[in-house]
This record gives C-alpha cells, structure tokens and sequence, in this order.
C-alpha cells in the first residue's frame, strides 16, 4: 500500500499576497469614499467659483491732476495696497467729473476713483437708482475757495462789500477746467442764487495759467476746490489785495446740498504771527468720496476702506482726528463691505494671518462649516459600506454553495465535486484585508463541509448497490 502523496505545494508569493490584500484594502475604502469626497469637492468648487475668495492682483485707480491732492493720495493707497501684493495703476485725469465719468463707462477699465460731491452736477436725489456705482466712504473735505481782487470788488461793486454770490453777476469769473469738479459744482451754487451764467464771463482755465492771469489782473475771481495744503491755495491766501469770500450762508447751503459740509478757517491759521486771516472765514466743503463699481471685489473694498483710514485719519485744518474716512454723506449706496469694515474694524483674522490666506478663510469659512457638518454625519456611513463591499465578496459565494448542497441526490456527484472544486479555486483568488481572514477562512471550511457531504451521499449508495443480489438470486 502506497503512502499517499503529499498535497501540492502552494506556490504562491506570499509577500504578493500582502500586496494585493493591502490594495484590495486601499481600492474598497476609495470607492467607499469617493461619493462623498466628490460632494465635498463639488460643494468647495461652486463655493469658490461663487465668493471668489481670491482677489484680482491689479487695481486701476483715477485720480486727477499730476501733483494735486488726489494724485498725491493716489501714490499713498498704491503704497498700502502693494505691501497685499496688490498692483495699483494711477490714472491721471482732469479731476472728479471725468473720474466719474470713467467708473461709469464700463470700457474704460477704471475700477475706483476720488469723486468729489456734486461733480456729477445733479442732486443725490437725481441719481440712477440702479447705478451700478458704490461709495466706500467719505475720505477728506475738498473746501471751494473763491479768491477775488479786492480792485476788482471796488470797481464793480462800488465800494460795497462782496456778501453774496448773486453780486458777482458782471465779473469775470474762472471756474475750472472741463473734467474736474469746480464747473459742475459752480453751476449749481450759481442755479441757487439764481444767477444767470450768461451774465458773467465764464473761463475754464487750469489752476496755475487761471492763477496768472488773476494775479495779472485780467482774471475777477477764481473757484479753487482744494484741500488747503495745495500750493497754490497757501499761496493766495498771503497775496496782498486778494480777498477770500465768505460764505456766510454755508449752513444753509449745507442743508439743501447734503453733499457740501459747513466748514471754518479759523483766524490766524494760515500765520499766526500776521494774524491771517483776520477773522474766521466760512466755508463750505464738498466732502470727497471712494466711488468704485459694485462688482470691485469685497476683499479689495476692504484693503481700500482699511488704506483710506491710514491716509485720511490724522487732523487737518477743517476735522479733527480719526473724524475721516466715515460712512456718512454718501451720495451713492455704500458697499456692503465698507459698512463691515467701519462698524468692526480690521478683520482679527488679518492680525495674525497673511492678507491672502485670512481672506480665504474669512469668505469660504461657512462653507467650511456646512461642509463639515455635512460630511460628519455622512462619514459614519463610511465604515459599514466598507464592511458591507468587502464581505460581499465572501457572502455572495454561499448563495451557490448552497445551491450545491440543495443539488445533493438530485444531480450526479460528480457534477457537484467539479461545481466545489471550481467555487474552491474562485474563492482561494478573493484578497480581503486580515481583519476578514476569518470569514473567507469560514467560507473555505464550509465549501469543504459541503463537499464532505456530497461525497459521504455517493459512498452511502455503493453499499447498498454492491451487496443486493441480482433479481434472479432472489426468486429462486
């Protein structure tokens, strides 16, 4: 009797093996995991796409006349706004007229601009309702200065004193060149006399040929709408035999143009040691705003508000400190933004982050939130989908091993063996993580089981077929 052979050696790599087990392992919990993470993905994308947490790199901002207070104010924000990383361009322009007149040509490129009150020359009131413009605040006063030769006044007013601005019908009269916002502005404080522009002679000279021709005589009066520290401004105010008007009526001229603000240059401010001037002198002041177009991006409007509190916030000769920028006397809406800014300050966000990574935060964070709340709910339902694909695999084999089991007796054995032996090869190629070693284990001993039984059945039936005699034994 011959020993029986030894069963055939598995020749297998074990350390391949591990290594489809371990990607088996990797591949079910990726695709256990992919629906959600292309959720939460899908969700971060359209949020993104939607706030554009990311502002644009390049701002392009209208100022006025090289070297005059807007283009001096104009190099300031490009300073603050390129340590962000933020390009400013400078566009020089005539001054706030046309400046409006950019931000409201969308070809024109202009994404912000200094517009002074009135420059538009309608009332607030008159405005497009659905102007697609914003303003981001009132940043400084721009004070009408309305200087006069004090011959022109004897010989044209006969001695009296110039009170009003309905006695300068007659006179000669520099408003400002086409584009700044002295024209637009005088039109109106003429229209509210109810002086008629045709009874004077209107020039629209720029400021420094205007100024000659004043000092040379040929010139009545010129309109400057300057902060004070202008040249040109400090240097009109000590010329000898030049008068400065005084608005008498500022308050109530205050009232019907919401854009203008009572202001007064105190006595002695322009030299203390001459006494000039002699007495306080009324003004008014069209206050000067950020204008931008609503679709600037909020983070920029906010780099802006925050640039504007920087140049704007010290004392002057017409507010004290931190008096600008404010929200108030707006002639347009006032963004969203700003109004953020102003009522909170700086974000606490940008005290301890880079500019780019808190605006990221500060305007996907609710989304973050939602997402999170979302998917933690959804992430419990990740492990027993995991569990559920990886003994799948297992469990759907016992279907057909019972099957096999149920064809006992009522199909040929062998049939059977070659259905075990086949499900057997099948089941010996399932890679499942070790942690389930145990059911695929179970599996095998149970095809085993059935195939125990299966040969048990045929052996219990040659028995009976060997030693029954053949039918004619018995009848004899």
């Amino acid at each position: 009797m011959t020993a029986p052979s030894p069963p055939p050696a598995d020749t297998r790599d074990p350390r391949g093996a591990t290594l489809r087990e371990r990607w088996s392992a990797l591949r079910d919990l990726a695709a256990a995991q992919l629906p959600l993470l292309l959720l939460v993905l899908g969700v971060l994308v359209a949020a993104y796409w939607l706030l554009q947490p990311t502002p644009p790199k390049r701002l392009v901002l209208a100022t006025g006349v090289p070297q005059g207070a807007y283009a001096e104010f104009g190099q300031r924000y490009a300073e603050h706004l390129r340590a962000y990383g933020i390009d400013v361009e400078l566009r020089e322009t005539q001054g706030a007229a046309e400046n409006l007149a950019l931000l409201r040509n969308p070809a024109s490129g202009v994404d912000v601009a200094f517009v002074q009150g009135g420059s538009s020359g309608r009332r607030p009131a008159d405005e497009p309702a659905d102007e697609p413009l914003v303003s981001l605040g009132s940043v400084f006063v721009e004070p009408v200065w309305l200087f006069y030769r004090a011959d022109s006044a004897e010989r044209l007013l006969k001695g009296a004193p110039l009170e009003n601005l309905a006695q300068l019908k007659g006179w000669h009269l520099n408003v400002g060149v086409p584009g700044s916002g002295v024209p637009p502005l005088m039109r109106q404080l003429l229209d509210a006399h109810r002086v008629d522009p045709s009874t004077l002679t209107l020039s629209q000279l720029a400021v420094t040929p205007a100024v000659v021709e004043f000092l040379e005589g040929r010139l009545d009066a010129i309109v400057l709408a300057s902060a004070p520290e202008a040249p040109m401004v400090q240097m009109l105010l000590q010329t000898p035999g030049v008068r400065l008007f005084d608005f008498a009526q500022a308050q109530a001229l205050s009232r019907r143009f919401p854009f203008m603000s009572p202001v007064t240059l105190p006595r002695g401010i322009v030299d203390l040691a001459a006494d000039r001037p002699p007495a306080d002198v009324h003004l008014v002041a069209p206050t000067t705003s950020l204008v931008a177009r609503e679709t600037l991006h909020p983070a920029l409007v906010e780099l802006l508000v925050l640039a504007a509190q920087r140049v704007h916030g010290g004392a002057g000769w017409f507010h004290g400190a931190g008096q600008f920028p404010t929200p108030a006397h707006p002639e347009w809406p006032l963004a969203d933004e700003a109004r953020r800014v102003y009522e909170a300050g700086t974000p606490w966000l940008q005290r301890y982050l880079p500019f780019w990574l808190a605006n990221l935060v500060d305007r996907m964070w609710l989304v973050l939130v939602s997402v999170i709340a979302v998917a933690l709910p959804l992430s419990r339902v990740l492990p027993p989908l995991v569990e559920f694909r990886i003994r799948s695999r297992i469990f759907r084999w016992y279907a057909q091993l019972r099957e096999v089991e149920d064809a006992v007796g009522a199909r040929p054995a062998a049939e059977l063996v070659a259905r075990l032996d086949d499900i057997d090869r099948r089941v010996e190629h399932i890679a499942v993580p070790l942690s389930y070693a145990d059911e695929l284990y179970a599996l095998r001993s149970h095809i085993q089981l059935v195939r125990r039984r299966v040969l048990a059945h045929e052996l219990a039936k040659q028995p009976a077929d060997a030693t029954s005699p053949p039918a004619h034994g018995r009848a004899s």
